[in-house]
């Protein structure tokens, strides 16, 4: 074609198709999405589901699921207007407080606290599981909100959850000092 030559649509979609590449090459980034998917269809579902942390879900903060941390739901609940999502895991005595993707990069350490993010997993309850047995949503998820790391960082420094989850992680990590 010359400089003056308009393209035709059939050279416009030749050029489409030959730059797209390979038909069975998909996206680097479409398996996880398509995981992503398929895991948030199982929870709205109603079946318990194993999801890895991170990506442009969330990370998780834990604590303990004592009177203290309770008293930090209570104050979040009047900050937030409503408390974001927290799972409660009476099994364990823990809570996880469901905060912006990318909170594990900026998380400072916590002396009352833990944020986990990728690779990370974690079993989200069904969605409709609100009471026990088993993990439940002692907030539920509400698809407008997470919890803020600033404030919720802020409440755990003044509620100070004990007891603290550090330990039991390390052990769990087989993390020693």
């Amino acid at each position: 074609m010359s400089a003056a030559t308009v393209p035709t649509g059939a050279d416009v979609m030749q050029h489409m198709i030959e730059s797209a590449g390979p038909a069975h090459a998909p996206a680097a980034d479409m398996a996880d999405l398509a995981a992503m998917i398929r895991t948030l269809m199982a929870v709205e579902a109603s079946r318990d589901t194993r999801m890895r942390l991170g990506g442009n879900l969330f990370d998780v903060v834990v604590t303990s699921a004592g009177l203290q941390a309770r008293s930090a739901v209570a104050l979040m609940d009047q900050v937030q207007g409503g408390c974001g999502p927290i799972i409660e895991d009476p099994d364990n005595g823990w809570f996880y407080w469901l905060v912006p993707p990318g909170s594990c990069l900026q998380w400072e350490p916590h002396a009352h606290a833990v944020c986990l993010g990728a690779p990370h997993t974690m079993t989200l309850p069904s969605l409709n599981r609100r009471v026990p047995p088993g993990p439940y949503w002692l907030r539920p998820s509400a698809s407008d909100r997470l919890v803020p790391t600033r404030p919720l960082r802020d409440v755990l420094t003044q509620f100070r959850p004990e007891p603290t989850p550090h330990a039991r992680f390390a052990a769990r990590l087989r993390i020693t000092a």
